[in-house]
């Protein structure tokens, strides 16, 4: 196996983008990257995207990204994980490079859903849930975590501030990324008072709807070092699944999916949580960040939520958590996310990070995971 780096990345503003379609954005970051990693012409490529079936009726997106970006006839793959798409396709281009099958291998997320109803975008992302058990009960994702949230209370005392805080951390972090869905500044009390979602979570607890996409080129490590940059070397990756419903898993206040990668990605790279300088973690909702931090090894059980009061997951603090301003203010395009999350790492292992940069960054985590835990990916960079 080849060692592999990232050369490229692009991103171009989130939000609510309605006079771009989906090709359009896609297009835009995958060119951002190619033009960062100095190349004209790809090997392969794979698109992250959950159901643009649903929120772009259209499907066989590979071939229609590929034809759009001026690349037939490479081979391209659509890949699906839920929200873990876009990571699931980074860990897929690492691989393809590592295995000598091509040199230049772009690896893309994408979701553009601001152009349904609310209604059909919430069963969009539904179906990431166990569609026969949960889905018939009418439960949706902000009830699925909102269990979580209760199970991490009552058992170890996780307050509704700690969750509030952890909104309060991103959008404070998010407000210095010009990316970002929602750059304000909120305080607990906002988050508190904001209209009730699933009790105990708040609209200010939960990501929102979002247009984005992110991409990264990857090439052989000896390649990049010609490239005269910075080398932001892939030196751990790991996948892990769990049980989609709930009312199968032994214990609903931890993330075994996530605890799986993570385990897979710290012995592939010979680190430890400790060796970590920053992570972008999956906050879908407030609940989620405190639970992976844990799953990730950085705290111990229950006390996640201490560690945020603290101020240890700030920008300045002992483990960095979520520097970009997290789904919760960057935003969420559910195919987009986990690309977005290597994006920022790059950034910040290149000291590019400008406001928001970690101060001596050397290595950076990437955790994204698709629905309530049901699968996972866990990457690890180093700048060389």
């Amino acid at each position: 196996m080849r060692d592999v780096a990232v050369v490229g990345v692009g991103m171009q503003e989130w939000g609510e983008l309605w006079g771009k379609s989906t090709r359009d954005i896609f297009v835009e970051s995958a060119l951002l990257a190619m033009d960062d990693a100095g190349v004209d012409q790809l090997g392969a490529m794979y698109v992250g995207s959950m159901s643009p079936g649903i929120f772009a009726a259209q499907e066989h997106l590979e071939s229609v990204m590929a034809d759009y970006l001026g690349q037939l006839p490479i081979p391209a793959t659509r890949v699906e994980s839920a929200c873990a798409s876009g990571g699931l396709a980074f860990r897929l281009a690492y691989v393809n490079v590592a295995s000598g099958m091509h040199d230049v291998v772009l690896a893309g997320g994408i979701e553009k859903m601001t152009d349904v109803s609310g209604g059909e975008a919430t069963h969009a992302l539904s179906t990431a849930a166990d569609m026969k058990w949960e889905g018939v009960s009418g439960v949706t994702f902000p009830g699925l975590y909102a269990m979580l949230a209760v199970a991490h209370m009552e058992r170890y005392g996780t307050t509704r501030e700690q969750l509030a805080m952890v909104s309060v951390k991103n959008h404070e972090n998010g407000y210095s990324n010009s990316r970002a869905q929602f750059r304000m500044k909120i305080t607990v009390d906002q988050v508190l008072d904001s209209v009730k979602v699933a009790d105990p979570l708040n609209i200010l607890d939960c990501s929102p709807i979002t247009d984005g996409a992110a991409a990264a080129v990857l090439m052989p490590l000896e390649m990049a070092k010609k490239l005269g940059k910075p080398i932001i070397q892939v030196i751990g990756t790991g996948h892990a699944t769990d049980t989609i419903a709930l009312h199968d898993r032994a214990d609903l206040t931890t993330l075994r999916a996530v605890t799986e990668a993570a385990k897979q990605a710290y012995a592939m790279a010979g680190k430890q949580p400790a060796d970590i300088d920053l992570v972008e973690v999956h906050d879908c909702f407030t609940i989620a960040e405190i639970i992976v931090s844990e799953s990730l090894g950085f705290f111990e059980p229950g006390k996640g939520g201490p560690a945020v009061e603290a101020g240890e997951t700030a920008r300045t603090g002992r483990i960095p958590i979520n520097p970009s301003g997290g789904l919760k203010s960057k935003g969420h395009p559910v195919g987009a996310t986990g690309v977005a999350q290597i994006v920022e790492l790059v950034e910040q292992l290149r000291g590019q990070a400008g406001e928001r940069q970690v101060k001596d960054a050397r290595v950076g985590m990437a955790q994204n995971m698709g629905g309530s835990g049901g699968s996972s990916v866990v990457h690890i960079l180093e700048v060389k």
